[in-house]
C-alpha cells in the first residue's frame, strides 16, 4: 500500500498533543455554584467512563480522516516493460457486411468482426511494447481507445466494439484520417496503421488516397487488409419465423484503392480469406515492424480512499448517537 498524499499523515503527530492539551484545560463547567462548599462531596465521585469512549471515538474519528487526506492506495499491478517506440493504430471496420459468417474457428461459423478481434488481440499480446491506439468506422470514424502501452485497458475497449453501433457505411478514408490524427504529433521511431476492411469507401468526407497522401507526407506506414473470402458470403438473417438464415451477399472489397494506399506509404496490402491466412498476416507484420526497446515501468493503483472514509463517518455518526442519547450529559 502506499499514499499518493503522504505528508498529511504529519497531522497524526499532532493530535497527541491536541489530547493532551484539551484534557489539560478540561471540559467547561455545566453549572456555576456561588460556593464551592456546596459541590464539594461531588469532587470526589469517580469519573464516568461514558465520556472517555466518546473522547477515543472522536480522535479515532479524526486520525480516520487525516488518512483519508493522504489519499491510500494499493498497486494493483506493477510492471516493466520495454517501449519499442513504435506507434500502431489500428483502424477496424465496422460496417454492416461485417457480420457476414464466411470465416470458421474451431468448425462454427463466425462473422468478421469476430475473427478480427480474436486475431487482433493476439497481435497486442505479442506487441507489449508498443504504443497500441484503436479507431472503429463505419458511416463516419471514431476513437475507440486512444495510444496507450496499458493494453488490459485497450483490450476492454476492443472488447467493447460492436457492429450497428454507428451509423452504417464504410468511410475509409475517415477511418485512415482518424488514425493519422492519433499518430500526427507523437515523436516515435516507427508509425503505423493497421487498416482492416471489407468493402468500398460509400461515406465520409475525405478520399481514400488523400488520406494516403497525408499519411506519406507525415511518414505513416500503412498495412492494409481486405477481409473476406471471394466470390459471395453468407449473411445471417432472421426469417418470419425467428430462425437464423444464410443469404449469399456479394463481396465488394476495394483491393485496387487498398493496394494504392499501401504502396504509396511503403506498407502492403493483404487479403484475408480465412481465419488462418489472417492470422499469418498479423504474424507477418509482427516481424516486419521489429526495433530495439527501451525499459519503461508502469502501474495500476486501486484507491483505498473510501475504506477509511466510510468507517470514519460511522464512528463519527456512533459518537453523536451516544452522546445524545444514552451517555447524553446535562445540562
Amino acid at each position: 500500500m502506499t499514499f499518493a498524499q503522504p505528508y498529511f499523515l504529519l497531522l497524526l503527530l499532532f493530535l497527541p498533543l491536541l489530547a493532551w492539551s484539551k484534557g489539560r484545560r478540561g471540559q467547561p463547567p455545566a453549572f456555576l455554584y456561588s460556593s464551592a462548599q456546596l459541590v464539594k462531596g461531588i469532587g470526589q465521585m469517580t469519573r464516568s467512563r461514558a465520556g472517555g469512549w466518546l473522547a477515543k471515538l472522536r480522535w479515532l474519528t479524526l486520525a480516520l480522516f487525516i488518512v483519508a487526506l493522504a489519499q491510500p492506495q494499493r498497486i494493483a499491478s506493477e510492471e516493466k516493460i520495454k517501449a519499442s517506440g513504435i506507434d500502431i493504430v489500428v483502424a477496424l471496420d465496422l460496417s454492416g457486411s461485417m457480420a457476414s459468417e464466411d470465416f470458421e474457428v474451431r468448425g462454427q461459423r463466425v462473422n468478421r468482426l469476430t475473427i478480427a478481434k480474436e486475431v487482433l488481440k493476439q497481435f497486442i499480446d505479442r506487441r507489449p511494447g508498443d504504443r497500441i491506439g484503436l479507431v472503429a468506422f463505419a458511416g463516419r470514424a471514431y476513437i475507440a481507445a486512444p495510444m496507450t502501452l496499458d493494453h488490459d485497458f485497450l483490450l476492454q475497449n476492443l472488447e467493447r466494439l460492436n457492429l450497428n453501433t454507428i451509423e452504417d457505411g464504410t468511410a475509409i478514408g475517415s477511418g485512415l484520417t482518424a488514425a493519422l490524427n492519433r499518430l500526427r504529433e507523437l515523436k516515435s521511431k516507427s508509425k503505423i496503421i493497421i487498416l482492416m476492411t471489407d468493402g468500398q469507401n460509400n461515406a465520409g468526407k475525405v478520399p481514400p488516397l488523400t488520406a494516403a497522401e497525408a499519411a506519406q507526407t507525415l511518414g505513416v506506414k500503412v498495412y492494409t487488409i481486405g477481409v473476406g473470402i471471394r466470390g459471395t458470403a453468407p449473411f445471417p438473417r432472421i426469417d418470419a419465423f425467428g430462425r437464423k438464415v444464410y443469404v449469399p451477399m456479394e463481396v465488394d472489397i476495394d483491393e485496387d484503392t487498398l493496394q494504392k494506399i499501401a504502396n504509396q506509404t511503403k506498407g502492403k496490402y493483404y487479403r484475408a480469406d480465412s481465419a488462418d491466412t489472417l492470422k499469418r498476416i498479423y504474424a507477418e507484420i509482427d516481424q516486419l515492424e521489429k526495433t530495439e526497446a527501451n525499459i519503461k515501468k508502469f502501474a495500476r493503483h486501486e484507491e483505498l480512499f473510501p475504506w477509511v472514509v466510510w468507517p470514519g463517518l460511522l464512528l463519527l455518526l456512533l459518537e453523536i448517537g451516544l452522546s445524545n442519547t444514552v451517555w447524553r450529559k446535562l445540562p
